[in-house]
This record gives C-alpha cells, structure tokens and sequence, in this order.
C-alpha cells in the first residue's frame, strides 16, 4: 500500500513533503517516513548483490616509503567494487599524495565491509601499526546512516577514534572522507534513495562539526554527481576509474591541510 502510494504521487519525496525543502527538519522526516517505507528497504538488503573486498596485499608503498599512511574504515577501504588492493582508495591515495608531496609514502588499509563507527572504534587500538604514522585517511559513516544509527551516537564515536589516532599519532595529518550523495545511488530505488539521501546529508554534516573541533583534521566533501558509471556493478561502491579519482581527492585533503598547518606553526 506505501509503496503503490509513492509511486501514485511520483517518486520525488519533495513533491510529497514540502516541508523538505528545509534541511534542518528532514532528520525529523526520515524518521516519520521511514516505517512505510521499511519492506522497500529490507528488499534492497535482501537482494543487494555481496561483492568482495579486493584481493591482495593490505600494504604497500608509492616509491621509497620514507612516510606512512594509514586507511581506517569500511568497505570504500576494503577496495569493495575494485578487483585488487593495488587499484583501490588507499593506493591510489598513497599514489597521488606522493606526486603532490614530492616523497615516497608506505601505505596499510585495514578495512571491514560493513563496519560501522562503533565497530571501527572497538577494534582500533588491537589493528593500530606500532609506529605512528605520517598521514590517516578514515572511511565510516554510511553504514551508520544505513544502518540507523543515532547521529549524537556517531559523532561521540568519531570524536573518540579521532581522540585515540591523535595520541597514537600525535604529528599525523588525518582525512575523513564525507558521506556520499546516497541520493543518486543506483542500488537504492526510490523513494528510498531520497530519504538515505537526507540522511547522509546530516551525517556529513555531523562529520564537518567533529573535525572543526580537532586541529590536524580534515573533512573531505564528497561533492559530486552521482552518475551510474562512476559505480561498480553492485550500484553501490565506486568503479575502479572512480576509486582513482576518489584517491586524487583525498590526498589533495591531506596535502592542502598539511600545508595549512605547517603555514600555521610559521606564524
């Protein structure tokens, strides 16, 4: 009946709410539409396809590896939609934030398909590298918003990883990456991608408030057009051509924060 309902009026959730023009009450939104549409969302989990994480290595280097970085998160950190390790974010990063930094830099990904905040955050001190590292790159957020976590639960999550990468790594610039546009997902149909969509948009936002409050960290907006062919077969993880951009952009992050903080310590 909910669904035959949206699909009456269209599949534009805006044109059924107009109240959802204004961000700060669609958090409210998603939770008073989500219950009509909860079998819409339990036939994505269903017959969502499982890939797998990429195969090979979880380490590596981008020339001579004289600094280190450290990919933390889910499955963008796992490589899921990539075929090997060698192609996915972390490389690519590694790759890229060597070009524009002018070094070699070692790379480790320790990624989990499926983790979310309080997962990452309860394995975090036993994956940890003994040394600490140069640079982080950190991926966790969607599977809190898919998965219906709280937004005050995520962030007090995210302040306390943050917490405990800082005394691990005290010199360490750190990247998050922001939450996508689930709004143009493919895997997701409507009107559901459209309500995950709001909801990213607020977790993100979440993101962007915890980094202002942590000096040698930066949030890295996923700002882009979600067009079919920048996603892997399953609809959901980038393609591999995507993960290459996906790298170039992160490392931008870490290289143009590393620069603020050193023009900082100048003055």
């Amino acid at each position: 009946m909910t669904l035959r309902f949206f699909h009456h009026h269209g599949t534009d959730l805006r044109s059924c709410c107009p109240f959802s023009k204004d961000i700060a009450i669609r958090p409210l939104l998603f939770w008073l539409l989500f219950p009509m549409l909860l079998p819409q969302a339990l036939w994505v989990r269903k017959t969502a396809p499982r890939t797998a994480a990429a195969a090979g290595p979880n380490h590596g280097s981008a020339g001579l590896s004289e600094r280190q970085l450290l990919a933390l998160g889910d499955s963008i950190i796992a490589g899921v939609g990539t075929p090997n390790t060698a192609q996915a974010l972390p490389a690519q990063t590694a790759q890229a934030l060597a070009i524009l930094t002018g070094g070699g830099i070692g790379w480790q990904a320790l990624g989990n398909s499926g983790a979310t905040s309080a997962q990452l955050l309860q394995s975090l001190q036993a994956k940890l590298p003994a040394k600490p590292v140069d640079y982080i790159l950190i991926s966790v957020g969607v599977n809190d918003v898919t998965g219906l976590v709280p937004i005050a639960r995520f962030k007090r999550h995210l302040h306390a990883l943050l917490q405990q990468l800082t005394v691990h790594s005290p010199n360490a610039v750190i990247a998050i990456a922001g939450i996508p546009p689930l709004r143009g997902f493919p895997l997701l149909p409507e009107p559901l991608r459209t309500l995950f969509g709001w909801r990213g948009d607020a977790f993100d936002e979440a993101i962007k408030e915890v980094t202002s409050d942590h000096a040698k960290v930066t949030h890295a907006v996923m700002n882009f057009d979600p067009k079919p062919d920048l996603f892997s077969e399953d609809g959901y993880h980038p393609s591999v051509a995507s993960y290459a951009v996906f790298g170039t952009a992160m490392a931008k992050a870490l290289a143009e924060k590393q620069a603020a903080l050193l023009h900082t310590d100048m003055d």
